[in-house]
């Protein structure tokens, strides 16, 4: 049986500010296999770190990411919400993530949050990044937004994406398959029943859970032989997979 591979959502943001390079050193320092993270664009076009359109929840800023300059959104303290111990965190861009662990062996799985505000240049520059920093083999893009998907494999049909949904898809695979994807990343509920996991497999597509945080229903999943699970907790999940493969 395939392992499962541990994916830290958002870094390991039960111990440090989530899609921070705290959160990201963190989940490797754990031993997870890679971190999932959110990226939009700020106002000159740079792509940004972070999950929420709005600054509030994560940063001492007000307002949408989109509003802002690379260089005011880096004014804001994004980890002191979290502890005081973070203080002085930044938005990190998708180059400073690359900077940092590119000669790493972590895998990348990069949401694009081009659906409530549309990003017409997020899909081209994130992938010309990816090129520069020459990490395409460890990079997932995932996305809500499946028209962002298609914009990317029109630009690289090589690179890996993976359908993000939450709603009871009917045969999900061949949707995934339809659109070119290499998998699907399913809201964990959705994989309880044990039809749709085997239709996964029989039709070679990859399945990431997320965001499975109850020990339960990691348990489960690795059982089912899933190939990934996001995980605000991957520090739980490394003992359930260390005592599975046992």
């Amino acid at each position: 049986m395939t392992k499962t591979l541990n994916i830290a959502h958002r870094g390991a943001n039960a111990e440090a500010p989530e899609n921070t390079l705290a959160a990201f050193r963190k989940a490797v320092e754990i031993g997870a296999d890679g971190f999932e993270f959110d990226l939009q664009l700020s106002r000159d076009n740079v792509p940004v770190v972070i999950h929420d359109e709005m600054l509030e929840r994560t940063t001492n800023g007000n307002g949408l990411v989109k509003d802002y300059t690379l260089d005011e959104l880096k004014a804001f303290d994004a980890g002191s919400w979290f502890s005081p111990e973070f203080a002085g965190e930044t938005i990190p861009t998708l180059e400073e993530v690359f900077e940092e662990f590119a000669q790493s062996e972590a895998l990348f799985n990069i949401e694009l949050k081009s659906g409530i505000i549309i990003y017409p240049e997020l899909e081209e520059k994130v992938l010309k990044i990816i090129s520069r920093f020459k990490v395409k083999e460890r990079v997932l893009i995932s996305s809500f937004n499946h028209y962002s998907l298609v914009t990317c494999l029109q630009i690289d049909p090589e690179v890996r994406t993976g359908i993000l949904y939450m709603a009871g898809l009917y045969e999900p695979w061949n949707y995934a398959k339809s659109l070119g994807c290499y998998s699907a990343h399913p809201l964990f509920y959705h994989l309880q029943h044990p039809e749709i996991v085997s239709g996964f497999k029989e039709h070679s597509i990859p399945v990431f859970a997320w965001t499975v945080n109850d020990p339960l229903y990691m348990k489960m999943m690795v059982a089912g032989g899933i190939e990934g699970i996001i995980t605000d907790n991957p520090r739980e999940l490394k003992k359930i997979i260390g005592k599975t493969s046992e």
